[in-house]
């Protein structure tokens, strides 16, 4: 079985801690603290000592999932899509723009929060806040 340390991000904030992602057989077994890494020195948050426990968890979702008859299904990304896209065009017609809000990431980039942001603008609300409670 190959063994492999991999350098990666801590995907909790938009800190950037390196740590190191420890593999064997393609599947993590444990992660390494990146003490030469200078935005945390090998330091890691508690949530970010956590990060392995969701990897694996029995109730992480995988795919898109969609609630029929009390029961969740497996349905296409173009499916998700769709009924999401639809369902923010009828929320808004039936109650205007601002019924309607989006919540970014800390995990994405200024970047991609910014084009999140003029979607939302786009949209017509102001609605907008994030998950960066640090």
């Amino acid at each position: 079985m190959q063994r492999a340390s991999i350098a990666s991000v801590c995907p909790y904030c938009g800190v950037g801690c390196g740590l190191y992602i420890n593999t064997k057989a393609g599947k993590i077994t444990d992660l390494d603290y990146m003490t030469e890494h200078p935005v945390n020195e090998g330091a890691l948050c508690s949530k970010g000592n956590a990060s392995l426990d969701i990897v694996y968890h029995h109730d992480r979702l995988l795919y898109p999932m969609q609630r029929v008859d009390g029961r969740l299904e497996r349905v296409s990304w173009t499916e998700a899509l769709t009924t999401v896209a639809a369902n923010i065009h009828r929320i808004q017609a039936e109650s205007g723009p601002d019924a309607v809000g989006f919540l970014a990431s800390a995990k994405a980039t200024n970047e991609e929060n910014y084009l999140f942001q003029k979607l939302a603008r786009m949209l017509g609300t102001n609605n907008i806040d994030h998950c960066a409670r640090l």
